[in-house]
């Protein structure tokens, strides 16, 4: 016996109708709160399971108890308010149901109990679909797991992941949707015939209140409610402007272990260092770099450009690499933009410093410091970072977000400075699993600025010329240097 359900604008929200039958590898749906996707997935998932075709579904969420008080009821109202109650078996104890018109299976877990997933079968046969329920709360090795589950086997394979928008550097975001991997369904509370006029007047009136919260939570933007650091509606403004890089790639050198030269740059739209605006020349103008080195609760090394007058952020560079290999990067861009200043963060690996005074970096930015066994206080390169200094550097950083929002050209360090939350302590960190090493990098930047001396013209020091790139635009640089920009 089968069962015919008709499917109207009655039963459906609208919106969700075209994802029906999507039997696309991988299905996201997300976007407001209220918006009604997970009753749709609920409902698409009974209409699947009451059909011929098989489908074998397994329900997750980060922990096996949440399904109990949410998704698991969900199935079950889908099944009451379309009548089908006779035609399903509900195990309440073990989080089982089956559809006894075909076999069709629905079994619940926990992504904190990997053991209990893998031990899961259906009589029916082998699994055919996964609904990952708020799934920015997994961790991609979690997801890639669920992969693994979904090979072999002759059916059609389906993994269904449905989220509100969290934080906008979210792994889920550039795996699946920035990708253009998975098919995507976007939706928010207007989309949701069903609710109620006094339902949708609260989610309307929280505009008025908190414009920001009402964005995050009822429109579907990516963000973080409640405990942002930054200026949140400045930067989502200006990630709706900011420019595209002039080139994006690396720089390339002769090493003889004790110098750098013939410094080369490779365009490479994988690389990690984006320029944002070349050297300004003839007209001269001072640059300084504020960088973070991969420490305690970072992975990235870090390097800002900016204008020094203006505190324009003209480059960034981002990368996952050793010390060594930082420091060359930072020497290189140092020297392309006229001997900038450099300004290290000093706490967790001082070797970029070190290295960059060996190999005759000297333009460094420096700091007062008191000897520990003389007492006497002198100069030494680097900022450290403390508990006066790392409020202080952010606290500024957070006036230039609020009212020089404009200044920062790159998209990568807005999506981080959009994440950064004040914990329960008052501390400003990134949230669990996220970065602040764009953050500390760009503070230092501007801390460093008022160490540059600005001159009307250009100080010779040596003649050695460093660039030599397709032989366009060749300037006498400050300082002396010859150097080709491209």
């Amino acid at each position: 016996m089968q069962v015919n359900i008709k499917v109207s604008k009655n039963v459906f929200n609208e919106v969700y109708l075209p994802y029906l039958e999507n039997d696309d590898r991988y299905l996201v749906f997300y976007g407001g709160g209220s918006s009604g996707k997970s009753y749709f997935i609920a409902q698409r998932y009974i209409y699947k399971l009451i059909h011929p075709t098989k489908c074998n579904l397994l329900v997750v969420r980060q922990t096996g108890d949440t399904n109990r008080r949410s998704t698991f009821p969900l199935l079950k109202q889908v099944i009451s308010n379309w009548n089908l109650s006779d035609h399903f078996k509900i195990n309440e104890s073990d989080m089982r149901i089956k559809c006894k018109l075909t076999g069709n299976e629905v079994a619940f877990a926990g992504l904190d109990d990997v053991e209990k997933i893998k031990s899961i079968t259906f009589e029916g046969g082998e699994l055919t679909d996964i609904w990952v329920e708020e799934a920015t709360e997994t961790q991609e090795s979690d997801i890639n797991q669920l992969k693994v589950r979904l090979r072999g086997g002759k059916s059609k394979k389906q993994i269904v992941l449905s989220f509100n928008p969290v934080n906008i550097q979210h792994w889920i975001k550039r795996h699946f949707i920035d990708s253009g991997l998975a098919t995507v369904c976007f939706s928010t509370y207007k989309d949701n015939k069903f609710l109620t006029d006094d339902d949708r007047k609260a989610l309307e009136d929280l505009k008025a209140i908190d414009e920001y919260t009402y964005e995050v939570y009822c429109l579907g933007r990516w963000g973080i409610l409640g405990k942002t650091v930054f200026d949140a509606r400045a930067i989502q403004k200006r990630l709706e402007s900011v420019p595209k890089p002039l080139k994006t790639g690396y720089f390339i050198y002769d090493y003889d272990g004790l110098k750098i030269s013939d410094i080369k740059w490779v365009n490479d739209k994988d690389g990690y260092i984006k320029i944002y605006q070349l050297p300004n020349m003839p007209e001269f103008t001072e640059y300084c770099i504020g960088g973070d080195t991969a420490g305690e609760g970072s992975d990235f090394f870090t390097g800002h450009v900016l204008n020094a007058k203006t505190g324009e952020q003209v480059a960034v560079l981002k990368h996952q690499f050793d010390a060594d290999q930082y420091t060359r990067q930072m020497y290189c861009l140092g020297k392309y933009y006229g001997d900038a200043l450099i300004g290290i963060e000093a706490n967790f690996d001082s070797y970029p410093i070190m290295e960059l005074q060996r190999i005759g970096y000297l333009k460094q930015y420096t700091r007062e410091a008191q000897d520990t066994y003389t007492g006497k206080t002198e100069k030494r390169f680097g900022f450290k970072t403390t508990s006066l200094t790392r409020p202080t550097i952010i606290s500024r950083l957070i006036e230039i977000v609020r009212e020089h929002c404009n200044l920062i050209n790159d998209s990568a360090t807005l999506e981080e400075l959009l994440t950064i939350i004040r914990n329960e302590k008052g501390r400003i960190e990134a949230p669990q699993g996220g970065h602040d090493d764009m953050m500390m990098g760009l503070a230092i930047a501007h801390h460093i600025r008022d160490q540059v001396v600005f001159v009307n013209e250009p100080i010779e020091l040596h003649s050695q010329s460093y660039f030599d790139i397709q032989r366009q635009n060749e300037i006498q640089y400050g300082y002396g240097e010859t150097m080709t920009v491209i």
